[in-house]
């Protein structure tokens, strides 16, 4: 029997962190959304279709995020049994591995447009409050493909190499005895 050693700590925090830094720009938009005073100067008249794409945009971005937890979670080893014809099945490392790569990527390169966007003179239209929230908000932004590559990178080592369950010096968990983890 073949046993993936279980994530490293640093790992599982980042994991949990990637939701946590995408928030606050989901909240802003639903708050644009709502009609809150985000801090533009000119009053901001939403329409029905922009309102949908706005708030899915919302949505779309925690579900992405909250997929960065399947690389530290069983679900982003073996797919639940409840999900029709895959249930039950091994997650190849390799089809994890590439979209999360990719979505690191793009969220990097969006990103990067985005503070370009900001220094090109976009923040002519907002107040200086309103600006302070709006980078308070999109910053840590700026982390999520950093994080998602860390993560992706400690799924990779841990899955290139599974580890044969009486490997010697190997626990049933995948570390060595004594609870420290053997470094490669």
């Amino acid at each position: 029997m073949l046993m993936i050693p279980p994530p490293p700590r640093w790992a599982v925090r980042a994991a949990h962190a990637v939701p946590l830094v995408v928030l606050p720009s989901s909240l802003w938009r639903v708050a644009l959304v709502a009609g809150i005073p985000t801090g533009i100067a000119q009053p901001v008249i939403i329409g029905a279709g922009e309102k949908v794409y706005i708030l899915s945009l919302s949505v779309v971005s925690e579900l992405a995020a909250f997929m960065t937890l399947g690389l530290v979670r069983p679900w982003g080893e073996v797919v639940p049994r409840w999900i029709p014809l895959l249930g039950g099945r091994r997650v190849r490392p390799l089809a994890a591995v590439i979209p999360a790569c990719i979505g690191a990527g793009l969220v990097a390169l969006i990103c990067a447009w985005a503070v370009r966007g900001l220094l090109v003179g976009l923040t002519d239209q907002w107040s200086p409050a309103g600006l302070a929230v709006l980078a308070v908000c999109y910053l840590p932004l700026l982390a999520w493909g950093p994080l998602l590559l860390a993560v992706t990178w400690s799924y990779w080592r841990r899955h290139r190499r599974p580890v044969a369950a009486g490997e010697v010096g190997m626990s049933p968990v995948g570390a060595p005895p004594g609870g420290r983890q053997r470094r490669r």
